[in-house]
C-alpha cells in the first residue's frame, strides 16, 4: 500500500506533467473502479483540463477545469504509470486518462478507486481525514493537543 509519503511523490510529479493539459480521452476497463456509469464518466473529463493536483492524507486530488474533482486512493495494491503506449507496463489497467501521446495508467485497482465528485461531495468524502501531518499549521503544540487528554502521554 502506497503510504503517505509515495502519495505525496506521486503528486509533485503528476503537477509537472499533467497540469494545464486537457484530457483527450478515457478508458474505463473496470467499471466498479469509478463512481458513475462509464459513459457519463468519460463525457464528465473528456476535453476538460487538469488544473491541479492535490493531496489529502493517502488520496489524491485531480482538480478539473470544471470545478469537480477526481479522487483517488490506491488502496492495497495500486499504482499509476505515466508514459506512453510504447513504455507501458503489462499489467491490467483499470483505467487509463490520456494527455494526447502520454497517458496516465491506473493498475491494481481491485480495492481502489478514482471517483468523480464535485465540490460538496468531495468536502464530504474528506470530512473525517484527521489532520494533514505535512500541513505548516501541524505544529508540536497542535499534535500534543490532540493527545493532552489521552493517558499514556
Amino acid at each position: 500500500m502506497p503510504e503517505l509519503p509515495e502519495m505525496e511523490t506521486y503528486r509533485r510529479l503528476l503537477s509537472e506533467r499533467i497540469v494545464g493539459k486537457p484530457i483527450t480521452d478515457i478508458e474505463v476497463n473496470r467499471d466498479k473502479t469509478i463512481n458513475a456509469p462509464p459513459r457519463q464518466f468519460v463525457e464528465e473529463l473528456k476535453g476538460k483540463t487538469i488544473t491541479a493536483v492535490g493531496r489529502r492524507a493517502k488520496h489524491l486530488i485531480f482538480e478539473l477545469s470544471t470545478g469537480k474533482s477526481l479522487l483517488l486512493h490506491l488502496m492495497l495494491g495500486g499504482w499509476m504509470y505515466y508514459g506512453s503506449d510504447e513504455d507501458n507496463p503489462d499489467r491490467t489497467k483499470q483505467v487509463t486518462l490520456s494527455f494526447g501521446q502520454q497517458k496516465l495508467y491506473f493498475i491494481g485497482l481491485r480495492l481502489g478507486f478514482l471517483h468523480l465528485y464535485n465540490a460538496k461531495e468531495l468536502a464530504s468524502e474528506l470530512s473525517d481525514l484527521g489532520p494533514e501531518p505535512l500541513d505548516p499549521g501541524f505544529t508540536y503544540e497542535k499534535f500534543h493537543e490532540i493527545f493532552a487528554d489521552r493517558k499514556g502521554w
